[in-house]
Order: structure tokens, then sequence, then C-alpha cells
């Protein structure tokens, strides 16, 4: 893909962002960036308290994850991040105009069971429907599309590549 754009992808905790963002990263030949790793330690006690995370939280974490993604304009790459408010991804496009929202979405008993197969991460599935109730899905005027995660992470990630191929070059 000649200038591979700069993808977000999001959605909730649980839906596979880790997953298929490396997938997709690889696909592309792109870099990705975990997104939980701009989180400040403060922000990750919280959350690993069953905390969930207000917008003064978010804000620098949002920054940073904006500043990498500027850095990536017109090379490409890959991040991880909930952005879970239309706010959100406006504030990561005010650094990187570009960016292409994926938005994994799926079934909340689906993701609460992946959240709860899960080892070693930080975020409790009791902070699931917390995050599925702040949740304000891509509206039609942002670049991006929403993807299934239902299936086994290749096909997810196929149908990942198809709408980004779709969504950068209609």
């Amino acid at each position: 893909m000649r200038n591979p754009p700069v993808i977000v992808v999001m959605g909730v905790t649980g839906t596979g962002k880790t997953t298929i963002g490396t997938r997709l990263a690889s696909a592309l030949d792109v870099p990705y960036a975990e997104g939980d790793d701009f989180h400040s330690p403060a922000n990750i006690a919280k959350m690993s308290a069953g905390i969930p995370l207000d917008d003064a939280d978010r804000w620098p974490w949002l920054d940073a994850i904006g500043r990498w993604a500027a850095e990536r304009a017109g090379q490409g790459g890959v991040v991880s991040c909930s952005a879970l408010k239309r706010v959100y991804r406006d504030r990561l496009r005010v650094a990187a105009p570009e960016l292409f929202f994926l938005h994994l979405t799926g079934d909340r008993d689906v993701i609460h069971r992946r959240m709860s197969e899960r080892k070693g991460h930080y975020m409790p599935p009791s902070l699931l429907d917390s995050q599925l109730a702040a949740l304000e899905p891509l509206r039609a005027d942002e670049a991006g599309a929403d993807v299934d995660i239902s299936g086994p992470p290749e096909a997810t990630t196929d149908h990942a590549l198809a709408a980004v191929r779709v969504g950068i070059h209609p």
C-alpha cells in the first residue's frame, strides 16, 4: 500500500486491539505502538484498582498517542487506543489529521469472556460496562470503519485490512 495511513485500532477493553493491531501492522509492514504503553503509572494504578479513568487522566495519554501518530504521518503505523468518545478521537486528529479509525466491535458477553480469560492485564472485567456506557461509535464524518470481532483473529485481521483498503482508497 502506497503512503500507508496511521491507523488507530479502537474499541472497548477486551476487543483484541493489541492482537489485531499487531497483526495489521505486520501485514502492512508498518510500526505498531501499544496504546497502554502511553499510560502514566498513576493511570495504570487507577485502572488496576477498578477505578475508571476520567477525562483529566486521559488527556495526557491521548496527547502522547497523538504525538506518536503525527510522527508517523506519511510513513504509516498502527496504534491501539480505546478512543471511546468522539472528543477523544477529535483530540487525536488535532495532532494527526489523517488518522483512520478501525472500531473493533462485538457482543458484550464475548468481550467479557475474553477479558476473564486473559492473564496479566491490569484492566479488570468489572470496567467493561463503564467502557460500553462511554462508547460513542464512529460517525459518518469520521474516517474509519467498524470491524466485527466474532471470528478468529485471522478473519478479523482480514476484515480490518479490507476496511483500511476501501477506506483509504475508495
